[in-house]
């Protein structure tokens, strides 16, 4: 065939840039391939019932270029999802082809370094999954070591969704994360405690990113489940419909944490404002109560003539006891008031 003869045996990733391809047999169990016996199998009208292919690439461009979309027979809709870099991840019906934006993060919760998002985008039939990513994901190389274990994966969809499961647990896991912190502040509050908000209040900013980065919309997975291409097999449907309930579990859960995570802050601002104010009134309180002593010290400091009992012997004992009557007294209204 022509492309055949057209392809070095020496360079088959330049024409092809594979990064990884399987091809799996009818009991769903994947063997590795090179770019030569991939192109050999797309080319082929009389493959056998069942068996499917997987290819994945790296080179972007390339692919967008050249013959992977072409062999793969790929809608013009999955080209323009990765053109266009569609960050939030979502599932898409494009005629027989389902088109999926899905989301791999490392996040650190210390916030020691950044947080790295890196895309895959997914086209999938009844005989070829591709796959285009930008940077490495985990969950492609989890993905790879399931079948080369031998984990039988008898539908394009099955690996599909097994991907889109190992990000609801990227999601499930860091919100488990995030509970583990707001249930460390809540211990504190419950102890006296000030804890801190501002670690809070970065876990819920990054809660509500991280949903709106890796959460598809369950509605929309279940519409797929109810009305799905008419290559969907019966147990793909349903895993897809588990995959669904998973991450409206997985939303759920994240939603009550982050109106968990605000009654918290709340709280500790409720408990910072009562700190200040008392600290506020225990300053007044000392300014109010020194306030005749400073006063009549001030009076008798003048250097002025006709300072009352001047001449008197007993003039600093009578005003001393004027200063403490004053500060009895003023120190029962503010304990008065305090109380009321």
């Amino acid at each position: 065939m022509v492309i055949e003869s057209s392809l070095k045996p020496t360079s088959p990733t330049v024409e092809f840039p594979l990064d990884r391809g399987f091809l799996f047999s009818m009991e769903g169990i994947g063997s590795e391939i090179d770019a030569t016996t991939a192109i050999e199998w797309l080319q082929r009208d009389d493959a056998p019932p069942g068996e499917f292919i997987w290819l994945h690439f790296h080179d972007i461009p390339t692919v967008l270029e050249g013959w992977p979309l072409k062999l793969a027979d790929v809608p013009a809709a999955f080209a323009d999802a990765v053109r266009r870099g569609y960050p939030s991840t979502r599932i898409m019906r494009a005629h027989q082809h389902l088109i999926a934006v899905l989301n791999d993060v490392d996040y650190d919760a210390s916030r020691k370094r950044p947080l790295e998002v890196a895309t895959l985008w997914v086209s999938a039939d009844d005989r070829c999954l591709l796959s285009v990513r930008s940077v490495p994901l985990r969950c492609v190389e989890q993905l790879r070591s399931d079948v080369l274990k031998a984990r039988p994966f008898r539908s394009p969809m099955a690996l599909l969704i097994r991907l889109m499961h190992e990000q609801s647990d990227v999601l499930f896991g860091i919100a488990r994360g995030a509970a583990v912190s707001s249930n460390a502040a809540e211990e504190a509050l419950l102890a006296g405690k000030l804890p801190k908000s501002a670690s809070l209040g970065r876990f819920r900013r990054d809660l509500v990113r991280l949903r709106r980065l890796l959460a598809p919309e369950p509605a929309a997975l279940f519409r797929l489940a109810s009305h799905p291409p008419a290559w969907l097999r019966d147990d793909d449907a349903q895993s897809l419909r588990q995959c669904a309930e998973q991450f409206s579990l997985v939303l759920r859960d994240t939603s009550g944490l982050e109106e968990r995570i605000k009654l918290l802050q709340d709280e500790i601002a409720g408990k910072v404002g009562e700190h200040t104010n008392r600290s506020v009134l225990i300053l007044t309180s000392v300014t109010v109560i020194a306030l005749p002593i400073n006063l009549i010290a001030g009076l008798l400091g003048m250097n002025v003539g006709g300072i009352p009992l001047k001449s008197s012997s007993a003039g600093f004992w009578i005003f001393l006891t004027i200063a403490l009557l004053l500060t009895c007294i003023a120190a029962w209204l503010i304990y008065r008031l305090e109380r009321n």
